[in-house]
């Protein structure tokens, strides 16, 4: 049965803006919801059959509006980017949506979970676990999927090992790089997921999913190793504690701290699913782990080729294999009772003779200067033609790739160095008040682009704040 009416919470994560398009092709009407919905809406293109709600859970009155009569609700929200609080924060959340559903007409829940390894506990897991009991207490039927590594490009659990593979010439590694897996391709996980949909489900129920291959997170290494052309040497060591282990993440990978950490408890346990209960309700071919992570590997580019770069030609020709998937980020935000047009207005002047940018322009300056060393030649002197900024205009080495008045700018890195980014600016209307945020991402290219990063962090800690209180100041 298609044609159903489809609510997506955490539509702007990993499985969620990849699983959407798959819906709106089997002809259901869906709306797609997230707490950024700047995010969102760069990252799933606007369709007939979807809509886009700015959703934050936390706001248990916004919940119990937008959660109300649809056929299909599928949660894929977790709190492991929250920081160190996330399991008080994910139940909370968790909590809200269950009252939504205990007051409004709901058909089903789909709820992507996590595996529960008979050995070990974390607070990840912990946090998946009660919230699934949270959900089954409601009079909505819950279907929940358990699973463990997920292999397709934008996973974190995949993009962990790939970064490592890619930026270190010998992989030092906890040692819980001997545990074991059953990973499931993206593809498999969908055909699973959609299934659900389709049928008219009446009880609550789950089921653990994984793939045919069960191996050590030592053997997937290689695997990847090989796949991208890199060679494989690894180390393990009982000295990278949990603690040490999620430091020394942040520092060689690209995926977010809080997530990496998150994960890595987990990932010190067997994670082997038993899925023999759902591959005999929705039968499929199941993609072994070499495969997936070949396609995976192959499909690595496509992130460039989104909305997020705005589809730009300079940003493509530029993406080479091997950019880490997660951006590094560093910004700042400040709220204030300026209207958006008023921040607008002072925001399109960025890199004007008049305002420069904003906050400490000796250091925009000296980095375009830097440029001598890495390649470059010398700094580009560009404004727009104007009397309105557009899509295409230069403002010194950067380019205007997305724009949407007065609610987003975002810039494309035109300087050289190892790696991809851009600059955004972002501001979100609150109503009572408007909060604007400045932020520049960096898509490190290998161990030298982490490098390059971690080189320009300590201005980041200070010149984004001075941004934001300047901008607003202005306006």
């Amino acid at each position: 049965m298609s044609g159903k009416k489809v609510l997506v919470l955490g539509a702007s994560g990993y499985v969620g803006s990849q699983l959407i398009p798959l819906l709106l092709k089997q002809g259901h009407q869906v709306t797609a919801t997230a707490r950024n919905l700047p995010l969102l809406t760069s990252r799933i293109s606007k369709a007939g059959n979807l809509d886009f709600k700015q959703l934050d859970l936390a706001d248990k009155e916004t919940t119990l509006e937008v959660v109300s009569d649809y056929d299909v609700v599928y949660f894929l929200v977790h709190g492991m980017n929250h920081g160190h609080d996330f399991i008080d924060y994910e139940l909370n959340l968790a909590q809200n949506f269950a009252e939504a559903l205990s007051q409004n007409s709901i058909g089903q829940v789909i709820y992507l979970s996590s595996l529960q390894p008979q050995t070990g506990d974390s607070e990840h897991l912990k946090a998946r676990r009660e919230t699934g009991n949270i959900l089954r207490s409601t009079p909505t039927p819950v279907v929940e999927l358990r699973a463990g590594v997920i292999i397709g490009p934008g996973s974190a659990a995949f993009e962990i090992m790939r970064d490592f593979v890619y930026n270190l010439p010998i992989l030092i590694t906890p040692k819980w790089v001997d545990s074991k897996a059953n990973p499931i391709a993206l593809e498999n996980l969908n055909h699973y997921l959609l299934s659900f949909a389709d049928e008219e489900v009446t009880e609550s129920d789950f089921f653990e999913v994984g793939g045919p291959d069960v191996l050590s997170y030592r053997e997937q290494f290689k695997v990847v190793a090989k796949a991208t052309n890199n060679r494989y040497r690894l180390f393990s060591t009982r000295l990278l504690t949990p603690s040490m282990a999620a430091v020394w993440l942040g520092i060689v990978t690209s995926v977010p701290s809080n997530i990496g950490r998150a994960l890595l408890a987990g990932l010190s346990h067997d994670f082997v699913a038993d899925s023999n209960k759902i591959r005999q309700k929705y039968p499929q071919s199941l993609i072994g782990y070499d495969d997936m992570v070949e396609d995976a590997i192959s499909h690595e580019g496509d992130f460039v080729r989104s909305k997020v770069w705005g589809f730009d030609p300079g940003a493509l020709k530029r993406w080479q294999p091997g950019f880490g998937y997660y951006a590094k980020d560093a910004g700042a935000s400040f709220k204030t009772e300026k209207s958006a047009q008023e921040l607008w207005d002072v925001v399109v002047k960025l890199g004007s003779p008049q305002e420069g940018y904003f906050f400490a322009n000796f250091l925009w300056r000296t980095r375009e200067w830097l440029d001598l060393f890495f390649g470059g030649g010398r700094p580009k002197r560009r404004i727009p033609a104007g009397p309105v900024l557009k899509l295409g205009d230069h403002i010194d080495s950067w380019k205007v790739i997305r724009i949407k008045e007065r609610q987003f700018l975002s810039l494309l890195f035109g300087m050289k160095g190892p790696g991809l980014g851009r600059l955004e600016c972002t501001i979100i209307d609150h109503g009572d008040h408007r909060e604007l945020d400045v932020r520049a991402w960096w898509h490190p290219k290998g161990f030298l682009g982490l490098l390059y990063w971690w080189a320009m962090f300590p201005a980041h800690l200070f010149i984004f704040k001075g941004m934001v209180r300047a901008i607003c100041k202005k306006a």
